[in-house]
């Protein structure tokens, strides 16, 4: 089966009420969505890209995520002047962004 798209990028927007838990959709996350689709939209690499909101992708306590697949590589801390080095390294150059990496998960 052939993939739909090249890249697949999801940011969590996760928005969590009445907890002391780190919530991504509370800092920042829609602002990394809306980021990342203009920046993809600008973006002329004949790649077939697309970034969406997704619910929580379980690793709240590194802040703003997001996930890059097929790769499955997550960047934790994510802000939005972030965005710019993330598809410039990752997408268009194929390397992903070290100090933005998810190195330790249990």
């Amino acid at each position: 089966m052939t993939p739909i798209f090249d890249i697949h990028i999801f940011v969590c927007t996760n928005q969590r009420t009445g907890s002391e838990k780190l919530s991504c959709g509370e800092v920042h996350g829609l602002e990394l969505v809306a980021e990342l689709k203009k920046q993809l939209k600008d973006l002329n690499v004949g790649l077939k890209t697309r970034a969406n909101k997704s619910g929580c992708l379980g690793i709240c306590d590194f802040g703003p995520t997001i996930a890059i697949y097929p790769e499955g590589v997550f960047y934790v801390g994510v802000k939005k002047e972030d965005v710019t080095e993330i598809v410039q390294s990752h997408i268009v150059n194929k390397k992903p962004v070290e100090r933005l990496l998810l190195k330790e998960w249990k």
